[in-house]
């Protein structure tokens, strides 16, 4: 049985359409022309920047997964330094053929290569291959990001207008007791006096 290799390298522009098909459910909601063109814009920065990167893992020289790594901090209240690996993803006919630890490999090899000490992983919540796979390399859940459109975040915050003198508990005592005068006249009507 042959034996593929793994290559790691940076994407360059000729990657961008197979990067928008591989991160499709996590780029922005445009057509697929204007997703192409965000991912060539991202490789562009990271070309520029020190400071990010996007690796891409071939397999047999063929794509097989790639991850976006940043240089940050853990958080904007707490300046230590870490390298965020924005969305590991393997291409599925890849998958269970390493390229995920080559992905997670790259990430720590850029830490160490500019002396930071964490390394911190953003993969879907729900996606519980990938967090069992990130909690078997030793890393730990640490903050859910939690998103919704302002929209809906603004009508959940707004009050609903409260009748003068109802307060929520008025309201619930008002119907309990509403409930048990029709329940008290259907037992009336019914002939039986018991509660």
């Amino acid at each position: 049985m042959s034996r593929y290799s793994l290559t790691t390298r940076s994407a360059t522009r000729e990657d961008a359409v197979a990067l928008a098909e591989l991160w499709s459910d996590v780029v922005r909601r445009a057509d697929r022309s204007e997703q192409v063109a965000d991912i060539e814009q991202i490789i562009k920065n990271c070309l520029i920047s020190p400071e990010h990167r996007v690796v891409v893992v071939d397999y047999d020289g063929q794509l097989a997964g790639a991850v976006h790594l940043r240089m940050t901090t853990l958080t904007p209240l707490n300046l230590e330094p870490c390298v965020q690996a924005i969305q590991p993803r393997v291409v599925e006919q890849f998958s269970g053929h390493g390229v995920g630890h080559t992905l997670m490999e790259a990430a720590t090899a850029f830490a160490e290569e500019n002396g930071i000490l964490h390394v911190v992983a953003a993969i879907p919540h729900a996606s519980r291959d990938d967090n069992r796979f990130m909690a078997r390399l030793g890393l730990a859940p640490a903050a859910m990001y939690r998103i919704a459109p302002a929209a809906v975040l603004r009508s959940r915050l707004t009050p609903q207008r409260v009748q003068p003198g109802m307060d929520g508990r008025s309201k619930v005592l008002a119907a309990r007791r509403s409930m048990r005068r029709t329940r008290a006249e259907r037992l009336a009507v019914a002939g039986t006096d018991q509660p």
